[in-house]
């Protein structure tokens, strides 16, 4: 909606987000708030840390992956498929790592969402179908792969899985962080 009502006034992505500056400095400090929940899972975190690091690094490549090679067999240009690529990172980080690579950071906003609401809708039945009880285990998956919008559904569910999708979202923005711009070398040398 935002992006069809920039388009529809003609208003600059730069104006707007010189607008949405308080609301974008905003979402450092409730990053940060999400430690407080996680700190009160701590011993549950150090019990089962290597699944979740297979996990998260299996939920980051994936992500990336798929979401380039779909686009790329769909004939994206590779503005496009950079811009894609950090989709399931929370927004502040995937804006920041495509702007530094060349791609577009108002589409990678637009996907951010987009991937954020997609998680946070459909995860409760994912995860049902695929019988997955352990609100940890449900909670890392959702901030793994749908960042804050997702995080905040977790949260909905239960503080234990809140606080998993907000480590799980931070740790996903940290290695695609590391991850991406190593990618975007690599398939610059084909």
């Amino acid at each position: 909606m935002i992006v069809a009502i920039l388009t529809a006034t003609g208003t600059a992505y730069r104006t707007y987000f010189e607008g949405a500056q308080f609301v974008h400095f905003l979402l450092g400090p409730a990053t940060v708030a999400l430690a407080v929940p996680l700190y009160a899972q701590f011993a549950r975190v150090r019990r089962i840390w290597r699944p979740m690091v297979g996990a998260l690094a299996v939920g980051a490549v994936t992500a990336m992956v798929s979401a380039v090679g779909v686009a790329w067999l769909l004939g994206a240009s590779k503005v496009t498929l950079v811009s894609i690529a950090p989709k399931s990172v929370t927004a502040p980080i995937a804006m920041g790592i495509v702007e530094k690579v060349g791609g577009l950071p108002s589409l990678t906003a637009v996907l951010v969402v987009s991937t954020g609401i997609i998680g946070a809708v459909s995860a409760t039945y994912v995860l049902d179908a695929m019988r997955i009880a352990d609100d940890a285990v449900r909670g890392f998956a959702v901030g793994v792969a749908a960042h804050g919008i997702g995080t905040a559904r977790a949260f909905q569910r239960s503080e234990e899985a809140g606080a998993f999708a907000g480590l799980g979202m931070a740790l996903n923005g940290l290695l695609t962080a590391v991850l991406f711009p190593l990618l975007v070398w690599f398939a610059s040398r084909f």
